[in-house]
């Protein structure tokens, strides 16, 4: 049985040192608690154009920008439910469409156009993708997540992404989670999901700390990567963290 997702937020994120995630972690933890699903490998497909234009589109926008990805949580096979996801960004408010079915069903979806159900927001997929020519997988990106939700407002979560890492081949959620290292193993990508406004509480903590959101995207980071020649990856692998991250996120 297919659950469809409608999801409409506000997403910041942070790129966090070890040393910053442990200061900011004790701060937070009399004000969040464990999310369900705490912790989980997420790994997750990209789809896109044989040029990449939908990626290519969403780097050189300001105010919108736009992805469409198949999404695993943990190990996945033929009878694992993932998820097909519609996501869109528009001058900062985040917009989601989100169906789940097996992963051979996604793929007998994506690769021959055979849709498993009918609902209103499969068809809101459906016609991204035909608006697209039917995009094909172009790249994995996978991590490790800690999930964490405010005591007060289940709706305010916190994620923290490491170890997080891509792949341009074995395009499959069901050929593993391996993959090359997109940012430095010291650093983890905090993502505050905020459902109305940030309470005073977080913006105190934040500000007290002097911790401010970075424009990153791992997709845009992965792409900008694997279009580099040899040598500028291999230079840009050896510079210090704070060379690696400027390359990384300023698209």
């Amino acid at each position: 049985m297919s659950i469809n997702y409608v999801f409409e937020r506000i997403e910041k994120k942070y790129l966090l040192t070890k040393d910053d995630y442990q200061i900011l972690f004790n701060a937070l933890l009399s004000f969040i608690e464990p999310d369900q699903f705490f912790s989980s490998t997420v790994s997750s497909l990209y789809l896109d154009t044989p040029d990449q234009l939908i990626i290519r589109n969403s780097i050189d926008a300001d105010n919108y920008k736009e992805k469409i990805r198949l999404r695993s949580y943990g190990p996945a096979n033929d009878d694992t439910t993932v998820f097909l996801e519609l996501k869109k960004k528009l001058n900062g408010n985040v917009y989601k469409r989100r169906v789940s079915m097996s992963l051979q069903d996604a793929e007998l979806y994506i690769d021959k156009g055979i849709m498993p159900f009918h609902s209103q927001i499969i068809s809101e997929i459906d016609y991204a993708l035909r608006y697209y020519h039917n995009p094909k997988p172009k790249m994995f990106i996978a991590c490790e997540r800690e999930a964490w939700k405010s005591i007060d407002d289940p709706g305010l979560r916190f994620t923290f992404d490491k170890s997080i890492r891509y792949r341009s081949t074995n395009l499959s959620l069901g050929l593993g989670s391996n993959g090359i290292e997109l940012i430095p193993e010291y650093y983890a990508l905090m993502e505050i999901k905020i459902p109305g406004s940030m309470p005073l509480w977080l913006t105190h903590i934040l500000c007290d700390l002097n911790i401010y959101p970075v424009s990153f995207s791992k997709y845009g980071s992965a792409y900008k990567l694997t279009n580099m020649k040899l040598g500028e990856i291999q230079s840009n692998l050896y510079k210090n963290s704070k060379g690696i991250l400027k390359n990384v996120i300023n698209f």
